[in-house]
């Protein structure tokens, strides 16, 4: 039986809570959370309320445990959340986790606040081995289990989702926290247009925060542009959510962060999982907020793992990335590889194989508002008619373009390969993609969503395989070389989320593109890299 104190305050609520293994009940968890009156959250501010708050509730919890462990030390670990966050509020967490650590001679943990989000909901959910969706106020994070790491397959280029409504609201004077005032607005309003950014498994979320604005300044209902907001902004999180559940051949979703206590947030993500067959689980209200209940669990899944950390290496991490956690505590998963079969599902078409050509179409997706949906599709289908033969004609190995029927959604293509990539993952293959990826880029065409479910492969590695580059519908015409970097992004955060040996295939991916393409891309591509959450 293992007992850990955990101690949470990122950001505005100070908690900490005791974790039992041996326990049934829920954990005990006591909070006092700050409230801005009026605005954001404001560090300074923030920070003295945990310098005030945050010995009150850990003296609670360390009275609660004493009476509930009989003899000895209460708990047998104190865990804190080391990052992401506030680092004022970080540092306060961090000193009070240290001398409690000291006072009862217990060993200290450091958990990545992230995790903390997916691993309460794993644990409530009783999920095997699920994709997480983190949408919380500073995040917008799509996160899978592989490696012995949780690997970022998506995630905001730039504002988390939470942040962007909070921005949106505090220009209407509507004050903090601005999410469920824009959620209750958007019950009364009808759907308008709004920017729609999806790349390939990562979104943006500034474009269409400074449209609300503009449309809100220009006369436009608040109700209607808060309808606008939530159907896009949460449709670009289940959109790529599907993606990944598509990439990693996975049946599991788990929600967490504030955000997910949104009702159309999961009303899509469980009108996504339902059409895919998938399960979705999002905890409670009290445990997608943030709380000391999911420091607590983490804390004990690394103290049985051994992973505690000295005093002296304790230091805070205001930029902690989950994907920087080795997570000892889980062991890999075994997964079954699904044969190929005469349809296939991914997370934008169904395919159907008829002999030589497959007849590729984009349903109708339940969970997006049917404006945007019906848009979405024919745009994608158009697009992806036009460009692929374009960049067959560039000299880019794509299948041929028989027959489109924008109406339906559909086209009529030529079946290539015998497997995805993913199936086929080797320095030689990813060099292959390499190097078409230079000659479509020098084409000045953008894919817009390489990742290895759209590249087909005939033949072995290493018999001089066959690479087909399918499924154009997110690409477009452009020599812009942040926009060309971001296709080298895709790929290798795609394939970082599934390969046992990702960064020798970057190299080899890498190389193969610097033979043909443009140097200037490898340089952006880093610049790409370095903008992610908390780089």
């Amino acid at each position: 039986m293992t007992r850990v104190l955990g101690i949470e305050g990122t950001a505005w609520a100070a908690s900490a809570s005791i974790y039992d293994s041996g326990a049934d009940a829920d954990p005990f968890q006591v909070s006092d959370a700050y409230e801005p009156e009026s605005g954001g959250i404001h560090p300074r501010e923030a920070a003295e309320h945990m310098r005030t708050a945050i010995p009150a509730v850990v003296e609670q919890a360390v009275d609660h445990a004493r009476e509930t462990v009989g003899t000895g030390s209460p708990v047998d670990a104190v865990a804190f959340a080391r990052g992401p966050g506030l680092g004022p509020c970080l540092r306060i967490v961090a000193t009070a986790a240290r001398a409690l650590a000291q006072r009862l001679d217990v060993p200290l943990v450091g958990v990545n606040h992230m995790i903390g989000h997916l691993e309460i909901g794993r644990s409530l959910g009783e999920l095997s081995d699920p994709i997480c969706l983190n949408a919380s106020g500073a995040n917008a994070h799509v996160l899978a289990y592989h490696g012995g790491r949780y690997r970022i397959l998506g995630e905001t280029m730039d504002t988390g989702v939470g942040n962007a409504l909070d921005k949106f609201a505090r220009h209407l004077d509507w004050g903090h926290p601005g999410g469920p005032k824009v959620e209750r607005a958007a019950a009364q309003g009808s759907y308008v247009e709004l920017p729609y950014v999806v790349k390939g498994m990562d979104f943006s979320f500034s474009g269409i925060m400074s449209a609300a604005k503009a449309a809100v300044d220009d006369g436009m209902a608040v109700e209607d542009v808060c309808c606008g907001l939530q159907e896009s902004a949460f449709g670009m999180l289940t959109e790529v959510t599907e993606r990944a559940l598509s990439l990693t051949n996975r049946t599991e979703v788990v929600l967490g962060g504030g955000v997910g206590q949104n009702a159309r947030l999961r009303e899509m993500l469980e009108s996504m999982c339902r059409a895919r067959g998938a399960t979705l689980y999002a905890p409670p209200p009290r445990y997608l907020r943030d709380n000391a209940a999911m420091i607590a669990l983490v804390g004990a899944h690394m103290y049985d793992a051994g992973d505690t950390l000295a005093l002296p290496e304790s230091a805070v991490r205001p930029d902690y990335r989950p994907d920087e956690v080795a997570v000892g505590w889980r062991s890999p998963p075994t997964r079954a590889v699904s044969p190929e079969q005469d349809q296939r599902r991914g997370a934008e078409a169904v395919v159907d194989l008829d002999g030589e050509t497959v007849l590729k179409r984009r349903d109708k997706k339940p969970y997006r508002h049917e404006t945007l949906d019906e848009r979405l599709r024919a745009e994608r289908t158009r697009s992806e008619a036009r460009l692929t033969s374009e960049a067959r004609r560039a000299g880019v190995p794509t299948p041929v373009v028989s027959g489109i029927d924008p109406a339906a959604a559909s086209l009529r293509i030529e079946q290539v390969g015998s497997v995805d990539l993913s199936r086929r993952l080797h320095a030689e293959t990813v060099r292959r993609v390499g190097a078409q990826l230079a000659t479509l880029h020098r084409a000045g065409v953008v894919h817009g969503d390489l990742t290895p479910g759209n590249v087909r492969v005939a033949g072995s590695p290493e018999t001089q395989p066959q690479i087909w580059l399918i499924d154009f519908g997110l690409a477009y015409h452009s020599a812009d070389i942040e926009d060309q970097a971001m296709d080298l992004h895709v790929f290798e955060q795609a394939v970082g989320g599934i390969a046992e040996d990702a960064p020798a295939l970057f190299v080899a991916f890498e190389e193969a593109y610097a033979q043909r393409g443009d140097q200037q891309v490898l340089s952006q591509l880093a610049n790409i890299e370095d903008r992610g959450r908390y780089r």
